[in-house]
């Protein structure tokens, strides 16, 4: 068997498969909500759990991931998302399913792995193309994933949906026993453990607090001591990653002023992102008896995601020309500002099905450009050897945003929710109204604080890479991997 001809699809699959693990999420939230007869604030942890380990797991298994250990990193990620399908879809209670969907969170940070074993193991010529692919699939994966759990869940139930993701992780895994070869570098950097329990802790305290807020009351002593517990939690992270010789992400990066606008319109783009994905596919699944809604069924609510989805991958691809006409400094702040008008569009009009599908579209563009000018702003800054740590805590902070957004919706949706029934529209529309107000706060900050770039210099082969990964969306960590191609083997480029 020639290993090497097969390693290319084999590669593409694993990133198929982490992509669907992302998209057994917003849509089927409304689902996971009548199933176990919980309100749907309780249900958005079967999404916000998943996104908070992806968070993690991403800096930890890249590092993990490092020299010989890629190939056992990959074999134990798979086996970890298909354990994690096997309990969410054997789950009898709330509790059981979102243990079993963090789990599967694993899965979130597979994605740089294949990326690095393209690089590893094929000659450039045909390693290039495959990273540009797999970036294809992250985005692809995502937009074919929506659709296909609703239908599985409407036709077979909601364990099916997870079942398929179960099978999906073991069939992937036999691919990687079978073809991927042992990583040829040598090297490797230690863990830092102590750094990721602090990240890990930090998270679950601050979005605890926030979904707990309304139930508990701001001002309640338990929701003071989470969120004081968060800060504690994440000065103590801060601190350590400066500190110690092998952070798990480079903090001093932040003080260049490129980066620290890329990472801080990262976050708060991955706080719309969420917030507005997990709104929208619960309000068109809302009966119409509740005065608003669509009642829809879970196969048209993944379908509303579609268009998100290639528009999303569009717009990346159109990055070079929006460059080349808008000017570099405008990129992020009216990619910021594309998505705050598409949820002011949604806010205020809702009453007509396309309405939907018309503000994804909106919020792919907007998307689609923000995301794909990040990394390439945030390469420019920094030196080539730290291309690595700086791509690796541009992953780590998107993801934070994904995990505050959807813990955000949950809340603000549970603040207005009857004793009995769904959420009232006004709800909705709030959630609508901060995911505006943040995104102009983004291109606040974008347009004050700007970046080294400009529209006229060529970008080395290494930030073309990283625009280039940049054209997924859900649970696409494309970009950590590409920059570092120009690393060689170097600490830089174990330092991701």
């Amino acid at each position: 068997m020639n290993r090497t001809r097969l390693l290319g699809p084999v590669l593409v699959v694993v990133t198929l498969v982490a992509s669907v693990v992302s998209s057994l999420g917003a849509p089927l939230i409304p689902t996971v909500a009548t199933t176990f007869g919980v309100p749907l604030d309780a249900a958005q942890w079967s999404l916000t759990a998943t996104l908070l380990v992806g968070a993690v797991s991403a800096p930890v298994l890249g590092r993990l991931g490092d020299g010989p250990r890629r190939r056992p990193t990959l074999v134990v990620g798979l086996l970890l998302v298909s354990a994690g399908g096997a309990t969410a879809a054997l789950a009898t209670g709330l509790g059981v399913l979102v243990v079993g969907r963090a789990v599967m969170g694993v899965g979130l940070g597979l994605v740089p792995l294949t990326m690095a074993a393209a690089r590893d193991h094929l000659p450039a010529q045909r390693s290039g193309p495959l990273i540009a692919l797999l970036s294809v699939c992250g985005a692809a994966g995502v937009g074919a994933g929506y659709p296909i759990s609703g239908f599985i869940a409407d036709a077979w139930g909601l364990s099916a949906a997870f079942w398929f993701g179960a099978v999906a992780g073991l069939l992937a895994l036999a691919a990687v026993l079978v073809v991927v070869p042992p990583s040829t570098s040598r090297g490797s950097s230690p863990l830092d453990v102590p750094g990721a329990v602090l990240l890990g802790a930090g998270l679950i305290a601050l979005l605890l607090g926030i979904a707990q807020g309304e139930t508990w009351g701001w001002a309640a002593p338990e929701e003071i001591a989470l969120l004081v517990a968060a800060l504690v939690l994440f000065g103590a992270w801060v601190r350590h990653q400066v500190r110690t010789p092998h952070p798990l992400v480079e903090l001093r990066l932040l003080r260049r002023p490129a980066v620290l606008t890329g990472d801080a319109c990262a976050i708060v783009l991955g706080v719309a992102m969420y917030a507005l994905l997990s709104a929208v596919t619960s309000f068109v699944q809302t009966p119409t008896s509740a005065g608003y809604g669509f009642g829809a069924s879970v196969v048209v609510a993944g379908l509303v995601l579609v268009p998100f989805s290639i528009v999303n991958f569009s717009a990346s691809r159109a990055l070079p020309w929006l460059t080349a006409h808008l000017g570099a400094r405008l990129l992020l702040p009216a990619g910021c500002l594309l998505v705050a008008v598409s949820a002011t569009s949604f806010a205020l009009f809702h009453d007509a099905l396309w309405q939907a599908f018309a503000m994804m579209a909106l919020l792919g563009a907007g998307l689609g450009v923000t995301f794909a000018a990040i990394p390439g702003l945030i390469v420019r800054a920094v030196p080539e050897s730290e291309t690595g740590s700086a791509m690796g805590f541009y992953q780590v902070v998107r993801y934070i945003g994904f995990s505050l957004g959807s813990a955000i919706a949950a809340a603000v949706l549970a603040a207005r929710t009857p004793s009995s029934g769904p959420p009232q529209e006004a709800g909705y529309v709030v959630v609508m109204w901060v995911a505006v107000g943040v995104c102009v706060l983004a291109a606040v900050v974008a347009w004050v604080v700007p970046g080294r770039m400009t529209a006229t210099a060529p970008a080395p082969a290494a930030v073309q890479d990283a625009e280039l990964g940049g054209a997924g969306l859900i649970g696409v960590e494309e970009a950590v991997e590409v920059p570092q191609a120009r690393d060689g083997s170097g600490e830089a480029s174990r330092r991701d």
